[in-house]
This record gives structure tokens, C-alpha cells and sequence, in this order.
């Protein structure tokens, strides 16, 4: 295994290139996997400009846009580490209105967003149709292990120590999580691409 140092810019441009390899009348789903100190939200922001210019229709969708309602997410608490890792997630909703419209032969209409997590009710988003050829960017924490129907996975890691530093405050709690999901999924190890995130300005591409 190698770790190759590389700049934000270079690395969007990179992972673009990997992902426009895939036939350009299928659609690929792509999904950013990281805990939110690593940022996954901004490296698949920063794919959107540089898969256009290869010719693609992109299509962004946040997890926390399929979040469960308030009433089941905090059944035991709003500071429970394992209703985090198992039932915060609408797994269900994320593969039937976005990931299984995209399978081969799917229908390619897509429902960008479910659930308003902060005001705890429907987005009342619109459904868009995603032209075959497009690709779906999806960004969020602990999307490994959950057999979610993915064209490429790309892994923020962060060490223990990093993410404990930068975790917000108010988040320390969800690090029990984060320790389970290194442990029972091992993300670095279940992702196609692992990209190194402890200084978000120093990216650096795990190779091999």
C-alpha cells in the first residue's frame, strides 16, 4: 500500500477521470462516504464542475436528506451512538426514490431529497429524471456496510485521533459510532478509492 500525497484540485480531477471510465449510456452511482469532519459534502461539491466538463449530467443528493423522523431517530435519546449507526438512516427510502431508479434498466427518476432532518418534516422535493449516461454524487457518514446498490465508494479516512480532535463539540458523542463502523465494516477496506483526510487541505490517494 502507498499513500500518495495529493492537492484538493488534482484529486477532484482524478476521481473524475476514474469515474467517466464507466459506459456513458449507464448511470453511475457514486457515493463520498465520511464522517462530517472529513468533509465528504465538499469533495462531492467539488466533482459536479469537473464531471460536466467531461459530459456528464450530475445529480447531488445529501444522506442527511433521508434521514428519519425526529420521533424515530431519537427513540432512546438524542445522544444514543448505536440508534446513530443503525437507525438514523432511512436505508429503505435512499434505495427505492434515488439508488434502484439508477440499476440498469431502471427508470432514472429520482427523488433528490425525503426528509427535512432540522424542521422534522417532508422536503416536498421534486423528482428529477437523471439522463442515462448521468451520475449520482452522494455524500454522508457511515454508508458502508449497508449493501446500499453502488457504482464507486469513495472513503474519507480519518485516524481516531483526528477525528476526535476535529469532531465538533457538540458531536463527541456520535465517536463510539465511528469506532463501531471501523470495526464492523472496516470502510478502508470496503471502499473502491480511500482518500486520507486528517488535514483536509493535504489530501493524500491510498494506492494499492
Amino acid at each position: 500500500m502507498q499513500i500518495r500525497p495529493i492537492s484538493p484540485a488534482l484529486l477532484a480531477e482524478e476521481l473524475a477521470d476514474r469515474i467517466v471510465d464507466a459506459p456513458r449510456d449507464a448511470w453511475v452511482r457514486v457515493a463520498v462516504d465520511g464522517a462530517p469532519a472529513a468533509r465528504p459534502d465538499e469533495l462531492a461539491d467539488a466533482l459536479v464542475d469537473p464531471l460536466r466538463l467531461r459530459g456528464r449530467e450530475v445529480l447531488r443528493v445529501s444522506a442527511a436528506g433521508f434521514l428519519r423522523p425526529a420521533s424515530l431517530r431519537f427513540e432512546f435519546g438524542r445522544t444514543d451512538p448505536d440508534a446513530f449507526y443503525d437507525d438514523w438512516l432511512d436505508t429503505g427510502a435512499l434505495i427505492r426514490e434515488v439508488l434502484a431508479p439508477l440499476d440498469p434498466g431502471g427508470t432514472g427518476r429520482v427523488l433528490p431529497a425525503l426528509w427535512d432532518a432540522v424542521a422534522d418534516r417532508a422536503t416536498r422535493a421534486s423528482y428529477v429524471t437523471v439522463p442515462p449516461g448521468g451520475v449520482l454524487l452522494l455524500d454522508g457518514a457511515l454508508l458502508l456496510g449497508r449493501w446500499l446498490p453502488l457504482d464507486l465508494t469513495i472513503h474519507l479516512r480519518l485516524s481516531p485521533g483526528s477525528l476526535a480532535r476535529r469532531v465538533a463539540p457538540e458531536q463527541k458523542w456520535t465517536l463510539p459510532a465511528y469506532a463501531r463502523y471501523e470495526e464492523e465494516v472496516a470502510p478502508a477496506d470496503a471502499a473502491d478509492i480511500v482518500v486520507r483526510a486528517d488535514d483536509p487541505r493535504h489530501p493524500a490517494l491510498v494506492v494499492g
